[in-house]
């Protein structure tokens, strides 16, 4: 397996992200063949009819894609491709995007990555699915 990186590393990596940072975005788990991305609702994240904006969630898919791929093949990774799936609108006060491997070989993985809305009850609803590979840099 490649280095080790530790949750704490996980966020300066995002944190090093300008975008990131614009969202406030933050990982919350981060384990081998796991991370967990979340991002705080904010009027500023929102589109016109008052949902998270698809951009936010399309962000939060392809950062916790690589963040689950880098949890089997190291720090120097890239997303090659995901696609997504908006199932219906996000509304919520937390998005939390959830991805696991699986599949992995030394120099890719395929990830998964369920979006989940949390409103300010604790409920959760899955609002987008996406899918992605994540590839090994040299």
């Amino acid at each position: 397996m490649a280095q080790e990186i530790t949750l704490e590393l996980a966020n300066l990596v995002l944190d090093a992200q300008p975008f990131s940072k614009l969202v406030q975005a933050r990982v919350t788990v981060f384990e081998p063949r796991r991370a967990v991305l979340e991002v705080d609702v904010r009027d500023d994240l929102l589109q016109q009819n008052g949902f998270l904006h698809g951009g936010v969630l399309s962000y939060a898919a392809d950062n916790a894609l690589t963040f689950a791929g880098g949890s089997v093949l190291g720090a120097s990774v890239l997303t090659s491709g995901f696609s997504i799936e908006y199932l219906r609108p996000g509304k919520g006060v937390l998005l939390n995007a959830r991805a696991h491997v699986l599949e992995a070989t030394r120099r890719r993985a395929v990830c998964r990555c369920d979006l989940v809305m949390i409103d300010s009850e604790g409920a959760e609803k899955l609002v987008a699915a996406a899918q992605g590979t994540i590839t090994l840099v040299e």
